[in-house]
């Protein structure tokens, strides 16, 4: 086996991996695929490079950058001379990891808070209504304190994405490996 079909074997192996993992980050096979060529690549790629290296359809290509571009795992990266869009993966690894659950926790926690801020008012509107049966305000009650131990944990999670944005966590969990 010559030595450039040795390093492609290695290369396809990690592209692989990360392709079959992509659906962690809520993302297709296909776009790990990507992330796979913009990792091993030398150089930032246009579209129709990375078209032409994995035979990705137009459409499929430009969702699966749209995808990554959104999770901050790739950026957009301007040449002097060239007019077409280049792309090549973020570097900084830990800032990637950092932005993905920042990005997808907070629109999680948003909605759900949100759902349950509401339920709050409406069960405490129940709760004070003098039509309202003992045993649907009990029940009311009950709901309210479970949603406001979730509200709770919520919260907690919030001051953890903090953690990651300001890299306080790295306090805590530093990125160097202490030797024993």
């Amino acid at each position: 086996m010559k030595e450039h079909d040795r390093l492609a074997k290695t290369r396809s192996m990690v592209i692989d991996a990360i392709a079959q993992n992509m659906h962690l980050y809520g993302i297709t096979p296909s776009a790990g695929r990507l992330y796979g060529l913009l990792f091993f690549s030398d150089k930032p790629l246009t579209l129709d490079e990375m078209k032409e290296e994995l035979g990705m359809s137009k459409t499929s290509m430009s969702n699966s950058v749209r995808s990554l571009l959104d999770l901050n795992m790739v950026e957009k990266v301007w040449v002097k001379g060239e007019r077409k869009d280049l792309y090549s993966i973020r570097d900084d690894w830990y800032q990637v990891f950092f932005d993905y659950f920042t990005i997808r926790w907070r629109t999680a926690i948003t909605m759900n808070s949100t759902a349950m801020e509401k339920s709050i008012s409406k069960l405490n509107e129940l709760i004070d209504d003098p039509n309202t049966t003992e045993a649907v305000r009990e029940q009311a009650l009950t709901d309210m304190k479970k949603l406001q131990e979730r509200l709770d944990y919520y919260d907690w999670q919030n001051r953890l994405l903090d953690s990651f944005e300001t890299k306080d966590i790295l306090n805590f969990v530093p990125i160097e490996k202490k030797n024993d």
